[in-house]
């Protein structure tokens, strides 16, 4: 009876300290070096760093906007050459609307002022959406949009624009050394449009391809995302250890990948990586998926 008796406070004191655990993680920032192959990138880009970052939920209970902080910080350290935001600024804005937003930029407004290039797209969040059978709030995504463009972080819904090296412009650089950005809009929101995103681009330019939600990238044709991220899944946030493959949203929503680069998934072509994000989604903890900063090292396809 007692070996039973300290069994169960056994296993009682490791669920407390796992539990203690998930409330600490969600402040610990991983850092991701990744290698972007890219055909066709022009040599002026060889090597330079591109940073990534997703869902910060500003809004969210306990929301962590500390890491978020932190992680901006970083990534003025770091300097890439531009830094792409993967959607879900916000996780809802019920009461003030303003406020949220206001809050929302003045975390990320050190990115440009500190002359880093900065790039978005909108998560389904970012329109009040939590689920599919919530319509979207146009004025909010707007509101925030104009929110975020007047601090010089530019917005993309389904759109290309042809990216500068940082002390160039863009218009200075002819259309076959081009690098291009696609940001597609929100999937939730039933506003993403891949093959719009694309029209601009030649079809023999590099480019990166960004998303919030992951599902935008199968509606895109085959061999023109060679590099594409996302965010949305928050890695699944709650991981049982020693199992990478496995999270929560895995097995209870049926998503095929949820973090990291996607093997088989999309067209032939295509490459997705999905970023775990900062925030959170339903409860404000993570276990075994803390909060991530990507950085690409571009490099040519050889």
């Amino acid at each position: 009876m007692k070996k039973i008796k300290y069994i169960l406070l056994s296993l009682l004191g490791i669920a407390a300290l796992l539990a203690i655990w998930s409330l600490i993680e969600p402040y610990i920032i991983d850092k991701e070096e990744e290698v972007a192959v890219i055909p066709n990138l022009p040599a002026a880009w060889e090597g330079k760093r591109v940073g990534l970052i997703a869902d910060l939920q500003v809004g969210m209970r306990l929301h962590n906007t500390n890491t978020i902080s932190r992680i901006v910080e970083e990534l003025i350290e770091e300097r890439p050459a531009l830094v792409l935001i993967s959607g879900d600024f916000i996780y809802h804005a019920l009461q003030d609307e303003d406020r949220e937003v206001a809050h929302v930029v003045e975390l990320v407004r050190p990115l440009p002022d500190a002359d880093i290039p900065t790039y978005a797209v909108l998560g389904n969040h970012d329109y009040g959406m939590r689920s599919t059978n919530i319509s979207p709030k146009e004025k909010l995504a707007a509101r925030l949009e104009t929110a975020l463009e007047e601090v010089g972080i530019e917005v993309l819904r389904n759109e290309a624009v042809k990216l500068a090296l940082p002390g160039n412009s863009a218009q200075n650089v002819s259309n076959s050394e081009s690098l291009y950005l696609v940001g597609i809009d929100s999937y939730l929101a039933q506003k993403d449009k891949p093959t719009v995103a694309l029209a601009d681009v030649p079809n023999a330019n590099p480019r990166i391809v960004m998303m919030h939600n992951p599902k935008s990238f199968l509606a895109l044709p085959p061999q023109t995302a060679p590099v594409a991220v996302a965010g949305h899944t928050h890695g699944g946030q709650i991981r049982i250890p020693f199992t990478p493959n496995w999270s929560w949203l895995e097995d209870a929503r049926d998503w095929e990948h949820v973090d990291g680069w996607s093997e088989d998934y999309g067209a032939e072509g295509n490459r997705l990586y999905i970023n775990r994000g900062i925030g959170f989604s339903r409860l404000p903890i993570r276990f075994n998926c803390p909060p991530e900063l990507t950085l690409f090292t571009l490099q040519a396809e050889y």
